[in-house]
């Protein structure tokens, strides 16, 4: 790619928004894929990013419509993961041959075994791609590899307020993307975001994984915020069984955990009474990313061949109290 790239950032909500705003403001070529009363107030006023240091209001092309935009040089996609196997599907008219496709998304991403050492590379894992739809839609090997830390939050139509972090780590499963990776860390670096490229994404994935994959759940159960997930000693138990099973899954594959279990439990209290974003979505009806961030993991436990029986018990309360309520819909 020469020059600076075109970007369509597909869903425009929190981080999306916090993403394509920041973009436009650096001057980065960004189109927004946004629906319904946020896309019609951004097309009204643009898009307005609340900052702690003040407000700032861009105005970034932005559609309904992926097919009026054509190919693009990268897509950000920045949706939750249950939405992200129709996003995959609706954003065809924006990939060509030479697109670079990035899922800002939390838990384990359908490209997982690309790339990988054998016996599992290539494996496509069901509990997240059950159809092969995202493995052929957004091809593994034109996909990097994004994990974020950062939160935002959509206040109202056309408005998003960044509540914390500014980081995303990127990297190149395969082992082809690495210019596309620097180029888009770069980009990100000049709107303003602490960006980088790790050489091992999957160690990444997992630095972040391993705690979400017990404490959303369990938040899930309990409507508890994190402090009193990690503090009180019926849920620390709880979730500290989770990640000795899932460390025991990572080791087997290769990952290596340089921290312990309490440290990581610590950081987990230190954040204080924060709902996660499972327990949000929950509370908000909304589909919750269960598979992606705990039924992945006990799909690859079952590939390597360790037990995780505590994971599995919470997976299958928190699956069921989420179909109850109607936000885990059957596929």
């Amino acid at each position: 790619m020469m020059g600076k790239p075109r970007i369509c950032v597909f869903g425009a909500g929190a981080i999306g928004g916090l993403l394509g705003a920041k973009l436009a403001a650096a001057g980065v070529p960004v189109t927004l894929i946004a629906r319904g009363a946020h896309l019609e107030a951004i097309r009204a006023e643009g898009l307005r990013l609340a900052l702690a240091e003040g407000e700032v209001v861009v105005k970034p092309a932005a559609t309904d419509d992926p097919a009026r935009l054509g190919p693009q040089d990268i897509v950000i996609f920045a949706v939750k993961t249950p939405a992200l196997r129709a996003a995959a599907v609706a954003a065809q008219p924006l990939i060509a041959p030479g697109t670079v496709i990035v899922a800002a998304a939390n838990g384990v991403p359908w490209w997982y075994f690309h790339g990988h050492a054998a016996p599992h590379e290539g494996h496509r894992l069901a509990s997240v791609d059950p159809d092969g739809r995202l493995w052929e839609k957004l091809p593994p090997a034109r996909s990097l590899g994004c994990v974020v830390y950062a939160a935002g939050q959509l206040v109202a139509p056309g408005t998003v307020r960044h509540l914390s972090g500014r980081t995303f780590v990127l990297g190149d499963p395969g082992g082809a993307l690495g210019d596309a990776a620097a180029q888009l860390a770069a980009l990100l670096r000049e709107a303003g975001f602490e960006a980088r490229v790790s050489p091992d994404i999957r160690q990444e994935v997992w630095n972040k994984l391993w705690g979400n994959l017990a404490f959303n759940p369990l938040s899930l159960l309990t409507g508890a915020p994190l402090d009193r997930l990690a503090r009180d000693a019926d849920s620390r138990g709880g979730a500290r069984h989770m990640m000795v099973e899932a460390r025991a899954v990572g080791e087997r594959l290769g990952i290596r955990f340089s921290r312990n279990v309490d440290d990581r439990i610590k950081d987990a209290e230190a954040v204080g009474a924060h709902k996660t974003s499972m327990l949000q979505d929950f509370e908000r009806g909304r589909p919750v990313e269960l598979d992606a961030l705990l039924g992945a993991v006990l799909e690859m436990g079952r590939l390597v061949e360790v037990e995780t029986p505590i994971c599995e018990l919470v997976y299958g309360l928190a699956r069921q109290r989420a179909r109850l309520a109607g936000c885990y819909p059957e596929r």
